[in-house]
């Protein structure tokens, strides 16, 4: 199972984590991995890349780490639609995909 937690201060998010492998389908052909990949490189690299904002990444294989240094508005923005797109993916592919909010 894949679980992702998003890491929130009041309402606004402050990054997220995901750990592990979904177990729906063989590697290559894992449709839930490759949803949940592509939307967390999505947002960390819109959130880098095109935003400018710099964030601590830590990276390996079936875990990721994204805290940004600043989470003004686009930032907030790219990071709800992460968690609404991941949560109606949890909400669909429950057996490999856990979604949570930790408060920090």
């Amino acid at each position: 199972m894949i679980k992702v937690t998003f890491f929130k201060k009041g309402e606004n998010f402050t990054g997220f984590e995901l750990s592990g492998h979904s177990g729906y389908s063989q590697e290559g052909t894992d449709i839930i991995c490759s949803a949940v990949s592509s939307v967390a490189y999505m947002t960390a690299n819109t959130v880098t890349e095109v935003l400018g904002v710099n964030a601590a990444i830590s990276l390996d294989d079936g875990y990721m780490k994204f805290i940004p240094e600043k989470t003004a508005d686009g930032v907030q923005v790219l990071l709800k639609g992460m968690a609404l797109h991941l949560n109606a993916l949890a909400e669909q592919y429950g057996k490999y995909l856990c979604c949570t909010e930790k408060t920090v």
